[in-house]
């Protein structure tokens, strides 16, 4: 008797796995091109594999051509990290429509665009703690070509934030201040000032963006603007224009950088439990940066860096799941 009981137990919990495997059934997670966005994707995968038995397929994406499928198409299922600035408009008729859902409205702190300057630079002049109080010290940033000159390092030509760094270099009147616009002219001589600079204890001011390598490995600090942001139209129709197609550009904040977990409304309806994760899963900025330094010093994919992002940020991710969820995640690994 004690037999047949075990045995139906046995019976009804391989039953009830499969009912929720089947309630769960195939998600298609979109993999972005950039680190932070390869790793996330990857973590989702497996936390979703093994911990609410889904059968997870990762799609190569980017932000337009990714919403454009999951909008028209509904597929993928999952976008992670969205940047959801470059298609708000459709996005939000999406929404009201039913037909995506953002389950997290913030799956990364500490991230965004903005101008930055270096640890020790902040610590040496704590009183400089906005980037309208440190416009008045160009003399901080001797430009090396011309020392009179205070050195603002923008964006390399062709990338979008030229024309806003020029315009707002134009809109807080910097030149008139006694500050140079530097091109860098690549992504590698953008990473390499800032490395110069930290290595030699020389101060850094400039563009740069979170959650990157960079960030974490030298621990830039953004400053904040005095200023708020002064609305779209200056922004969309203006600032973020080439320079001969705004004509006034008016101080402001750096847009708020806006980043969405996305999912389809048939995600929402088969799987289940796995939604609550969506909800929780929030990586700390520190802890995002910290990983893409290990990506970026080892080399590694984001399905490596998820594995190891599993193996020793237990106290972070296990906040986001069940006792039970954790415990098949970490016998998984």
């Amino acid at each position: 008797m004690t037999k047949l009981i075990a045995a139906s137990a046995l019976t009804l919990a391989a039953s009830a796995g499969a009912a929720f495997a089947a309630e769960c059934g195939d998600v298609t997670i979109a993999e972005m091109n950039w680190a932070s966005a390869s790793l996330m994707a990857n973590v989702d995968a497996i936390i979703l594999e093994e911990g609410y038995d889904c059968n997870v397929e990762l799609i190569t994406g980017d932000t337009t051509p990714t919403f454009t499928s999951m909008n028209e198409k509904g597929q993928p299922d999952v976008a992670p990290e969205l940047w959801i600035n470059a298609v708000a408009t459709p996005l939000a008729a999406a929404k009201e429509a039913g037909s995506l859902v953002a389950l997290n409205d913030g799956p990364i702190t500490g991230l965004g665009e903005g101008w930055w300057v270096t640890k020790k630079f902040k610590e040496d002049h704590p009183e400089l703690d906005t980037v309208e109080k440190l416009l008045e010290h160009p003399e901080l940033f001797p430009y090396i070509e011309d020392e009179s000159k205070g050195a603002f390092m923008g964006c390399p030509a062709g990338w979008g934030c030229q024309a806003i760094n020029a315009n707002l270099f134009r809109a807080f009147d910097m030149e008139a201040k006694g500050w140079t616009l530097v091109d860098p002219g690549s992504a590698a001589g953008l990473d390499g000032s800032i490395a110069k600079a930290v290595e030699r204890d020389e101060p850094w001011f400039g563009y740069y963006w979170s959650p990157t390598a960079v960030i974490g490995k030298y621990e830039l600090q953004m400053l904040p603007f005095e200023v708020e942001y002064a609305g779209d139209d200056n922004w969309n129709n203006c600032v973020s224009l080439p320079e001969q197609d705004c004509l006034d550009p008016q101080p402001t904040a750096w847009i708020e950088s806006a980043v969405e977990s996305v999912v389809t409304d048939e995600f929402i309806a088969k799987a289940g439990p796995a939604t609550d994760y969506f909800k929780a899963r929030v990586f700390p900025g520190e802890v995002m940066n910290g990983m893409l330094v290990y990506m970026n010093e080892n080399q590694a994919s984001g399905e490596d860096a998820a594995y190891e992002f599993l193996a020793t940020q237990e106290d972070v991710w296990m906040q986001w799941v069940s006792p039970e969820v954790a415990e098949k995640v970490k016998g998984a690994l």
